[in-house]
């Protein structure tokens, strides 16, 4: 019976993660598998809480560390950047007027949709233009008089 209690608090603990940022919760659920086991093994109380303690420790701290520093950005980390993170800080060519409220530019021959970074500025076809900030599928662009990032 007390296996499937620790089983039951792995799930929670599991799903809890899901909706925190942080990488920790699902360490603790780890942990209360392996309690889980011990408990299915026959030992007592006292053993699953340290065996509980003990995986959930052991894996925050030798585990995180690595998950979080693979997690990091290329901007971050220093390394190239590849897909969306490329996007921002490259040039682009206005295809269709740039607004705050519509635009479209191409960016290393796609098409994106644009708007105006402070929805004031207009941008002429023809214009280059960087990208500042990507949101969804919409890339806010600024005049390309900016440093290279």
């Amino acid at each position: 019976m007390e296996a499937v209690l620790w089983i039951v608090l792995a799930v929670a603990l599991a799903i809890g993660e899901a909706f925190t940022a942080t990488i920790l919760v699902i360490f603790f659920a780890a942990g209360a598998l392996a309690a889980a086991g011990a408990a299915a093994l026959g030992f007592g109380m006292l053993v699953q809480v340290i065996v509980f303690a003990a995986v959930s420790g052991l894996s925050v701290a030798a585990l995180r560390p690595i998950i979080l520093r693979h997690a990091r950005s290329a901007l971050e980390t220093g390394e190239q950047a590849f897909g969306i993170e490329a996007i921002e800080g490259s040039h682009g060519t206005v295809v269709d007027e740039v607004t705050g409220d519509h635009g479209m530019i191409k960016i290393d021959g796609e098409l994106w949709q644009a708007r105006s970074f402070d929805g004031k500025d207009t941008f002429a076809p023809g214009d280059r233009v960087r990208v500042v900030k990507l949101r969804g599928a919409t890339v806010l662009v600024w005049h390309d008089d900016l440093p290279n990032v």
